[in-house]
């Protein structure tokens, strides 16, 4: 069998071969594995794109007439109004101008076992989500007379993310050093010092309430999830780094949303997989289907310069070559102008700047240049 799949080493990439030798039958003879593998090879040329095919055109109105058809912009999780995941329309832009800030950053993070079967999994939430000491405290009160602040908190729950009450009276000692913090029973009591009024400890007690204590700064809410035979914990907010220091978090399948960390963190391939991934997520759950091979050729125009750019004026368009091709775009007279100051050249080498001088495209027929030699008029 080994020498069927050698004749295609050359027609085939290893990367297709290796998939049919994944899904081929186990005992399948060398006849019918040349079939799968001559089928394959035929679909493979069929896809193939000819020279000459304007394929960002393509690509450009295979997206861009589907999406207008979208109309859902968030999907909240049943049961958390708080989470929610901007879909649709506004995701699709959001991904495709490489914008920084996200309206909804987000995380899916898959779970070593035992945690990916349920167990102890509430438990794993709870060191995941950023949590403060109002999440862990029972009461709050103040004493006028004395006067104190008294924050009763529950153990159990810091127990279960591995903290204590000592911890937390240690944290607000460094956080409000001007005060005194002292610890009775489950407690703690606050107390202000000389030159602090009554007016300071009711500000403080705001304050208080805010203060981290476990978890990882920036996911402020988690929901674990059954996806197949296994639990998931999404969340909103996203820390990639912090997460995979979880000895309990599978790094190898966990994910963010947000463009930017993924490249910071995982290179411009990850990057450049995120966006195809994060675009096709949102067109299957419209509904829609476009060909892969339009989205992957959006990513490689975006990551092909060895970091993220969006597909906007100050992305991609900023880096075309052709001052006319920049001036299509948006701010014409700012790109002319300046063009002009520095004496630039336009050679006219692409699609936009021929339309817009009544030029041959150089696509399709316009690739080849016909040369005659023109006889004697005897």
């Amino acid at each position: 069998m080994a020498d069927v799949f050698l004749e295609y080493q050359d027609k085939l990439p290893q990367a297709i071969i290796e998939q049919v030798q994944q899904h081929l039958p186990k005992g399948a003879t060398d006849a019918k594995t040349k079939n799968v593998l001559e089928a394959v090879y035929e679909e493979y040329i069929n896809a193939q794109v000819e020279p000459g095919d304007a394929v960002g055109i393509v690509a450009a109105e295979s997206i861009g007439e589907p999406s207008t058809q979208m109309t859902l912009n968030t999907f909240h999780f049943a049961g958390v109004s708080e989470m929610q995941v901007t879909m649709g329309l506004p995701r699709i832009i959001e991904v495709f101008d490489a914008r920084k800030t996200m309206k909804t950053p987000t995380m899916e993070v898959y779970l070593r076992p035992p945690y990916n079967e349920g167990k102890d999994i509430k438990i794993a939430a709870m060191r995941i989500k950023e949590t403060t000491i109002e999440d862990y405290a029972t009461s709050f009160s103040i004493d006028i007379a004395a006067p104190s602040l008294t924050v009763a908190l529950d153990t159990k729950r810091l127990e279960a993310v591995d903290s204590s009450v000592d911890a937390v009276a240690r944290i607000l000692s460094k956080g409000f050093k001007k005060m005194k913090v002292a610890l009775k029973g489950s407690s703690i009591i606050i107390t202000p010092g000389k030159d602090q009024s009554l007016n300071d400890l009711y500000r403080v007690k705001e304050k208080v309430r805010g203060v981290y204590v476990t978890g990882i700064k920036g996911v402020s809410q988690v929901l674990p999830v059954k996806r197949g035979e296994e639990y998931v914990i999404v969340t909103a907010g996203t820390n990639l780094k912090e997460v995979f220091a979880l000895d309990f978090v599978d790094e190898t399948r966990t994910y963010s949303n947000d463009l930017y960390e993924v490249e910071a963190l995982l290179g411009i391939e990850a990057a450049r997989h995120l966006i195809i991934k994060e675009v096709l997520k949102v067109l299957n759950t419209q509904g829609l289907n476009i060909d892969t091979r339009h989205i992957m050729l959006v990513a490689d125009t975006m990551t092909m310069g060895g970091d993220l750019q969006g597909i906007n004026r100050t992305g991609i368009v900023r880096e075309k070559a052709s001052v006319l091709a920049r001036a299509s775009f948006e701010t014409p007279f700012k790109h002319i102008i300046n063009a002009a100051l520095v004496g630039e050249t336009d050679y006219l080498n692409s699609v936009v700047e021929n339309v817009m001088v009544n030029q041959p495209i150089p696509i399709g027929t316009g690739i080849p240049k016909l040369v005659t030699k023109t006889g004697s008029k005897e």
